[in-house]
């Protein structure tokens, strides 16, 4: 990250911070690393999580009044207003204690309160409190979704732009929404999430899944909000899946490159939280060798989950290593160490 962009960071997040000190609240942290801000009443109270990323290209008066809605919209004290405010979104592993579930590799699904000027995440203290289910909790934000589908002529590259309130990437969460555009691709649908604002669509036949592959990598590289560089599509039960394809298949170093990428991505933000040494997960390979990752240990901080690992001057796949590892109790993604 540039020296401009990390300055431009501190003051949008010192900008939050003061307004929310200034409103009246105790507890406020600015946390760099995942670029969000936890504040609370008091310290004793279970802190509410705000993302400070969608407010990057924000005016200054725009972001006050998205602050505005912070505080004028705090998180509904009971279950039946809470309910119909719920979205689900996709994210990857969040410090603190938001509510969460798996869903996808390296990715999760995270429950938000979604006001007309702000959104807050749900958190698994807050659940107590309106005395209902994880699981009522993630039905209830997926069943909020529009799940539109559209009636245009079939195109080869659908692109959905995200105004804040539509949540178009977190409609991958929901079962046979991906299926019911075939149409509007004229195919088996392929989806990208490159990042939280932007959801692309082609046809797993197309001739321009390079070209969208690499779009994807563009956007997910430069975003200040990526979620993913890999393509989704629907298995038979009509759940969205990573898109795989066996060796030798053209799109093989690609789909390799995608994941590789991702998983580097996620473990170094993981590493970012650890109070151990944690190893670190290289990107290794081109587009004529094929892609995969490699981590170098030295045995003794935690290690990623890897293609292959190098210990000293050898190196070793992970099928051979594997043995003799024990996995870390409460991290994911998971990290070993020796047994």
């Amino acid at each position: 990250m540039g020296l401009l962009r990390r300055l431009a960071r501190v003051r949008l997040a010192t900008q939050v911070v003061r307004r929310l000190r200034k409103s009246g609240f105790k507890a406020v942290r600015y946390d760099a690393r995942t670029f969000q801000v936890r504040f609370a009443p008091t310290v004793h109270q279970e802190p509410e999580i705000v993302d400070l990323a969608p407010l990057a290209e924000l005016r200054r008066k725009q972001i006050r009044a998205y602050i505005a809605g912070l505080i004028a919209n705090p998180i509904p004290p009971t279950w039946q207003q809470a309910k119909p405010l719920l979205r689900p979104v996709i994210r990857g592993a969040t410090p603190g204690a938001p509510l969460r579930r798996p869903a996808f590799p390296y990715l999760f699904e995270y429950v938000v309160i979604d006001h007309p000027e702000a959104m807050t995440y749900v958190t698994g203290e807050q659940i107590k409190t309106w005395d209902v289910r994880a699981d009522d909790v993630f039905a209830a934000a997926r069943s909020n979704l529009e799940g539109a589908t559209l009636k245009s002529a079939p195109t080869a590259v659908v692109r959905f732009v995200d105004n804040g309130d539509a949540y178009w990437t977190s409609h991958l969460l929901l079962r046979h929404w991906l299926e019911r555009l075939a149409p509007q691709v004229d195919g088996p649908p392929m989806a990208f999430a490159p990042e939280r604002g932007t959801l692309l669509l082609t046809s797993a036949d197309s001739p321009h899944l390079p070209a969208l592959f690499a779009q994807a990598e563009e956007l997910y590289a430069r975003s200040a909000r990526p979620i993913t560089p890999m393509a989704y599509v629907s298995d038979a039960e009509g759940c969205t899946v990573p898109y795989t394809v066996d060796p030798g298949h053209p799109l093989h170093h690609t789909v390799q490159r995608a994941g590789a990428i991702l998983a580097v991505q996620e473990y170094a933000r993981q590493a970012a939280h650890l109070t151990e040494p944690a190893a670190e997960l290289e990107l290794i390979g081109d587009d004529d060798t094929g892609w995969h990752t490699r981590a170098v240990w030295d045995e003794k901080s935690l290690l990623p989950t890897a293609d292959e690992v190098r210990i000293g001057d050898r190196t070793m796949p992970w099928r051979e290593l594997a043995p003799r590892l024990e996995p870390v109790a409460g991290l994911n993604p998971f990290r070993w160490r020796k047994s």
